[in-house]
């Protein structure tokens, strides 16, 4: 097996190494759900709910973007990602529980509806998992600093 931990061409320390491959790989699982739901329902009765179909499409970016941070590795892409983890992580809260207490006000459900419930509440499991991670990793290149 190749090692993951050593540098990319650019110089940027690889994220996806053990559990982090894990990551991206649910990610990129998210994205493309979250994405196919998004682009199938805005196209075809955004009128029918409009919120909860543009909130469906915020969370596929985020998946999105989280994904590409992680691929693309580096510290700014860690932090970066870090940042978006949170931001997932506060939305799928929000959303989860603004769709308990208001369900009145999503006639059709998100990604994030009942904190991900039919995505096996995945969408609230994976920022925290990558936070965790990311916030290894982290700590890992400091410790590696303080070594050298």
């Amino acid at each position: 097996m190749p090692d993951t931990t050593t540098a990319t061409p650019a110089g940027r320390k690889r994220l996806v190494s053990g559990p982090g491959l894990l990551l991206v790989w649910l990610y990129g699982v998210m994205v493309v759900g979250a994405v196919s739901r998004s682009a199938y329902q805005i196209s075809t009765e955004f009128d029918r709910a409009p919120l909860a179909y543009s909130l469906s499409a915020v969370a596929a970016l985020a998946y999105a973007f989280i994904t590409y941070s992680l691929v693309r590795g580096g510290e700014t892409a860690r932090r970066a990602a870090l940042v978006c983890c949170a931001a997932e992580l506060a939305g799928v809260l929000t959303v989860g529980t603004w769709t308990l207490v208001r369900p009145d006000a999503f006639p059709d459900a998100t990604v994030w509806s009942g904190y991900g419930m039919d995505y096996l509440f995945i969408p609230v499991i994976l920022p925290i998992t990558g936070m965790l991670w990311l916030r290894e990793k982290g700590w890992a290149k400091k410790g590696q600093a303080e070594k050298g």
